[in-house]
């Protein structure tokens, strides 16, 4: 086969026959393939054309060139161009060549007797091609006493290029020349080679670094071919390994790729620790597979164990604002009697969900969980979505109790602070108008960030929301109002510079702004609106970590009217316009069981003057007393319902047993957040069935009502994961594999009550809130200056 380098000329076509218009085709892939390795030789491209070699195959009648062919440099070994990146794959990655070693070892990691014994003449080692091998009938070197014939191997003294056989002086950094200087041979090696020490320069620069550290690992095997053993593990521990590495992976839910498994470092910290490589496709296959089998068994085992249960379904009010493309996750999980909760299931949906679906597929599940014994499902708890959902499936079935969302309850009544009081609305107008001026005026804001890096040792644009006070979210209008209040004291040193003055000369907006930042009214307002949104939001997040059950509704949000009206007294804001919002919130998200689990749950129990304790109707509205008439006895039988009121009347009247009561109400302190909490929140449902079996009827109400959970917020799935789903949406087995990961994740998450998401984990982590935070972020800081 003839074969040409880069340099052979083409010879020019004489006529447009088909040969010579596909020979032009050839040579035009040639110089694309020369192009790119060009490149990449510089650094700019694929690692492996530095070992593969472009090549013009001509036919050696007419000498036009016919094909184009690659060479591997290392071994001669010549392949088809037409996929360069599969012909290092499986030539070079996978050891087919002989010359190639795809893990050189740092020159810092070569001890003096390895370089002495590399740089040596008489050194016995070998070249990595198999020809240079030779026969010696001698021992070493120094002519010594004839012995038997022995194989050994010879290599010669790295070869030291001295600058004088350059025009120009080459220069050298220190870091060449002492990693150069490793291999030089301490002794035996010549005087030529001591007398370059000082002058020593390998021709490629640095990039010889990394040839001359595979040099060195190749010399390496040879002369001690059989590898340290490593640590030495039995196979019960090895498989106990990989199972806990299975679950990680299973658990962090996208946090970590199934093709990480198979980077170079991951398997090198495997062989470190005396594991075996691992597979992705086991992994992604048939541990996973093994892992949901035995999850889905312990799960269906505490279903079956329960008598009822509510379903939780949070993910219908998508995070994405509905947009076309992209995937959502919604949860639906059962809250079970003793306080625990298990995953059952997630539905991926996109975009837009009509209520109408949310309705089947909450229906679809209680018929799939309970049969034929439907009323072994009770409720269901739901993030607010629009539609009648939740309410069509009460009206259809007596029994469920379905409630809405109480950290989406709180949340929402910010958006409607926002929409309605017009307080957020002057402080918005305000905080944009200031905002555009200093990230958009470059002397403004150049001196913004002089002072912000004098002040707080960081510059950077106050963030701006998306879509203006238009949002319907006001996230990023607090956002923005957070920048402002944490900036204050270098947005008044930039009124005070005398680059402002000359600005506010020629500019009228300028003198309006700084009127505006001087006026202590501005300001008031500013932490008027944060503060008031930091109360709900603190509400929301302890409501969101806490769970309360159904009873606790009313006494939050009478804790909220409270702090709102202290909230209007600090600011100076008229209290009736606050309290019409609030009320509007508190009837959208009110349910008749509020009140019923309120009444029937002993912890909320009251003492009277005669010792009694007493469920506290005084506390309810005329409303609220028929809203539990009405709901205890829909929940009951129609020929039980006058028995139940009856029962009701006397629960009213002669209540629970004071040192039951007591029992019940007994508080702790929790060695975490130093809080008082309920020493058994177990205790008001075990009253009901152990102790107040007179009450028949009623019982059976109260031990399926005051268990319920108020808020659907529960296992919290990673961004990564979402968007490899919306990759995979398509395909059926991508699917399949991640509904098993999400069960798996989500099982262990609420097994361990952890309802935070890797990301929130993260930013507490990053956030500097603490001592130790600050800490941390002075070794950031003192590692990007080094």
């Amino acid at each position: 086969m003839a074969a040409t380098n880069s340099g052979t000329a083409t010879p020019q076509p004489a006529e447009n026959s088909a040969e010579e218009l596909a020979a032009k085709v050839v040579h035009k892939r040639y110089e694309g393939l020369v192009t790119v390795r060009t490149k990449a030789v510089k650094g700019k491209g694929a690692w492996y054309w530095a070992h593969l070699e472009p090549i013009l195959v001509h036919n050696s009648d007419t000498g036009l060139p016919k094909a184009v062919k690659l060479r591997c440099s290392l071994c001669e070994a010549v392949f088809s161009a037409s996929n360069p990146s599969r012909t290092a794959s499986e030539h070079l990655k996978r050891g087919t060549c002989p010359n190639f070693n795809s893990t050189p070892r740092p020159i810092s990691s070569v001890s003096p007797s390895d370089a002495v014994s590399l740089g040596s003449p008489s050194s016995s080692s070998a070249h990595h091609h198999h020809n240079h091998r030779k026969r010696s009938s001698s021992g070493g070197r120094g002519g010594g006493n004839a012995g038997p014939v022995t194989t050994s191997y010879q290599v010669a003294p790295l070869s030291m290029v001295d600058p004088g056989r350059f025009a120009v002086e080459l220069a050298y950094s220190p870091v060449v020349s002492v990693a150069a200087s490793a291999v030089i041979p301490a002794s035996g090696g010549g005087g030529l080679y001591a007398h370059h020490q000082q002058h020593l320069i390998l021709s490629g620069g640095k990039e010889d670094l990394g040839a001359l550290a595979m040099l060195e690992d190749s010399v390496k095997k040879l002369k001690s071919p059989k590898a340290s053993p490593g640590p030495t593990l039995s196979k019960v521990q090895i498989d106990a390994s990989l199972d806990f590495l299975a679950d990680w992976v299973y658990e962090c839910c996208g946090s970590v790729s199934f093709s990480s498994l198979e980077h170079p470092k991951f398997k090198a910290f495997l062989n470190q620790v005396g594991l075996p490589p691992v597979s992705r496709r086991e992994f992604a296959g048939e541990r996973l597979d093994a892992k949901y089998e035995e999850t889905k068994a312990e799960s269906e085992a505490r279903i079956r164990d329960a008598m009822f249960f509510q379903i939780s379904s949070d993910g219908w009010k998508s995070t994405s604002n509905g947009h076309v493309g992209e995937e959502n996750l919604v949860n639906l999980a059962l809250n079970l009697p003793n306080g625990t909760s298990v995953f059952r299931r997630a539905v991926f949906t996109s975009g837009y969900v009509p209520s109408k679906y949310a309705e089947e597929v909450l229906w679809d599940t209680i018929v799939d969980i309970c049969g034929n014994n439907m009323q072994q499902c009770v409720g269901i708890v739901a993030d607010k979505f629009k539609g009648k959902a939740l309410k069509n499936l009460e009206n259809q079935h007596h029994w469920l109790v379905n409630l809405c969302c109480q950290f989406q309850g709180f949340s929402s009544l910010i958006k409607d602070f926002s929409k309605e009081l017009p307080l957020f609305k002057i402080v918005t107008e305000n905080c944009l108008k200031l905002v555009s001026f200093v990230n958009t005026k470059s002397q403004v804001r150049n001196t913004f960030h002089k002072y912000q890096l004098q002040e707080y040792g960081r510059a950077g644009l106050l963030r701006v929301p998306l879509g203006g006070y238009e949002r319907a979210d006001f996230g990023p209008m607090y956002t923005m109002v957070e920048d402002i209040l944490s900036s204050a004291r270098a947005l008044q040193l930039v009124l005070l510079d005398e680059s402002y003055k000359i600005v506010s000369m020629e500019e009228p907006l300028a003198r309006e702004i700084e009127e505006m930042m001087r006026n202590p009214h501005f300001w008031n307002e500013l932490e008027a609106v944060h503060s008031l949104v930091k109360l709900i939001k603190g509400m929301a997040r302890e409501i969101e970590l806490e769970r309360p059950r159904v009873g606790q509704c009313l006494p939050l949000w009478k804790e909220l009217t409270v702090k709102v009206k202290d909230w209007c007294s600090k600011f100076h804001i008229s209290e009736g316009p606050v309290e019409r919002v609030i009320e509007r919130r508190f009837k959208k998200n009110y349910h008749p069981a509020w009140a019923a689990a309120f009444i029937l749950d002993p912890l909320y129990l009251t003492r009277d003057t005669s010792g009694k304790y007493l469920p506290p109707f005084k506390c309810l509205t005329p409303e609220q007393e028929k809203d539990v008439d009405k709901l205890i006895t829909r929940l009951v039988l129609r020929e039980e319902a006058h028995i139940a009121l009856m029962e009701l009347m006397k629960w009213r009247t002669e209540g629970l047993d004071p040192v039951y009561a007591q029992a019940v109400q007994l508080k702790q302190r929790d060695p975490v957040t130093g809080k008082m909490k309920i020493a058994n929140p177990q205790s008001s449902r075990l009253v009901w069935e152990t102790y107040l079996t007179e009450f028949k009827s009623l019982g059976k109400v109260a031990v399926r009502l005051i268990f319920l959970h108020a808020t659907s917020r529960g296992f919290k799935c990673n961004w990564s994961f979402l968007r490899w789903v919306s990759a995979h949406a398509q395909s059926r087995t991508g699917i399949d594999k991640a509904q098993k990961l999400v069960f798996i994740s989500a099982h262990s998450k609420l097994e361990k009550r952890d309802f935070s998401s890797d990301e929130e984990k993260d930013a507490e982590l990053f956030t500097s809130a603490n001592g130790e935070d600050d800490v941390l972020n002075e070794v950031f800081v003192d590692a990007s200056s080094m």
